[in-house]
């Protein structure tokens, strides 16, 4: 296995990290005195499609009807049924959650009780985050910088700790893992939470779902997102499955109304509609597979710029020199990429592009060609 650090695992010894996010729109938006529809938000992974007219007949009708004025159901019985037949798995091994990030905190919770964890990075920061949350012990280890241009890849290292926080695909290099190297490595920690908030959207992601395989491990957590897939991020909707006794403590200890009347309509909606499900993502895949491949040759024309092949919808893009002036002259052109110097390992020199429409990625390409020659 690789090397892990167990010096200093507590969180007080690790170097402290600036926790950014991408989809920073409406400040942005303010500091241009631009309408936020006028920005291209290429910084945060959403799809970049209007929502199904199914999800906003629903939110219409909710506020027709007033059904916001009561409580939301409690115990979400409604939604998780929902979502335990879309996947065929029992609706007691089911958490909805308030969007992945909410979940991801309790995943903390459940990893603080089972040693220490290990992160491998770069990768998203709120596992960090979550990680803090509660005093967790925790450390990194390092991901190859270079891969392939086939997916899905095989899981590349086995780090010594207690628990292993996986995504995919990967964020931020948008690596796909492969099914049955990550069921080898189920067998080898106390706990394993594999996020795949963006499996739905990466063509042929599903095949390598973990989510199956909750039903045979019980050290397994799997973590998903709709928000992404359906750009509702502001919906805030997720949800978790794996081991029911887990998810019951879970739920006496959060929030008694974690998701409001909108999120659940929603949810229920877009997952008991498996026509309309299939359809959109089958054009979420051909999206990415057409604009990936063209992306991909406009910017890999920039000299000294080197383009990440990815599974997704992100990927990541490589200078031989400092990114920063390029970002900001896209910031004041209304276009946002994802900076990576908060990233573990990353610096300057590398940024996150979330693909856009045909439309906007002309400009966005445009744009970055531009910035290098300023």
């Amino acid at each position: 296995m690789d090397k892990f650090n167990t010096n200093n695992l507590n969180n007080k010894g690790i170097k402290e990290i600036n926790f950014k996010h991408g989809g920073n729109i409406l400040t942005q938006a303010k500091k241009l005195n631009l309408l936020p529809s006028k920005i291209i938000d290429s910084s945060a992974s959403l799809v970049p499609f209007e929502p199904p007219k199914l999800i906003l007949d629903v939110l219409i009708s909710e506020i027709k009807t007033l059904g916001f004025r009561y409580y939301p159901e409690r115990n979400l019985n409604s939604l998780r049924e929902i979502i335990g037949e879309f996947h065929q798995i029992n609706p007691d091994n089911i958490l909805p959650g308030n969007g992945a990030s909410e979940l991801i905190t309790w995943a903390g919770y459940e990893a603080s009780k089972s040693g220490a964890s290990c992160i491998p990075s770069p990768g998203f920061v709120d596992y960090e985050r979550s990680l803090n949350c509660w005093n967790a012990s925790f450390d990194y280890s390092e991901l190859p910088k270079n891969w392939s241009n086939s997916f899905p890849q095989t899981f590349p290292i086995k780090p010594i700790c207690d628990v292993l926080w996986i995504t995919n695909p990967h964020n931020p290099t948008g690596q796909l893992w492969d099914k049955k190297s990550l069921e080898i490595i189920l067998k080898k920690y106390k706990l394993v939470i594999c996020d795949e908030a963006f499996l739905a959207i990466t063509p042929n992601g599903e095949k390598e779902s973990l989510i199956p395989l909750t039903k045979k491990y019980d050290n397994l957590l799997v973590i998903r997102s709709l928000t992404k897939l359906f750009n509702i991020a502001g919906l805030r909707l997720g949800y978790i499955i794996g081991s029911s006794e887990k998810l019951k403590k879970w739920n006496i200890k959060r929030d008694p109304w974690p998701l409001n009347s909108f999120a659940i309509k929603a949810g229920i909606e877009l997952l008991s509609n498996k026509i309309l499900y299939e359809e959109w993502t089958s054009m979420i895949h051909n999206w990415v597979n057409t604009e990936k491949n063209w992306v991909s040759n406009e910017l890999s024309k920039i000299k000294n710029l080197k383009v990440h092949n990815s599974s997704t919808n992100f990927f990541l893009i490589e200078s031989k020199f400092s990114l920063s002036s390029n970002i900001h002259y896209l910031e004041k052109k209304g276009i946002l990429i994802r900076e990576c110097n908060s990233f573990r390992f990353l610096n300057e020199k590398w940024a996150r592009i979330s693909l856009q429409t045909r439309k906007n990625n002309k400009i966005l390409c445009r744009e970055i060609q531009n910035s290098f020659k300023k």
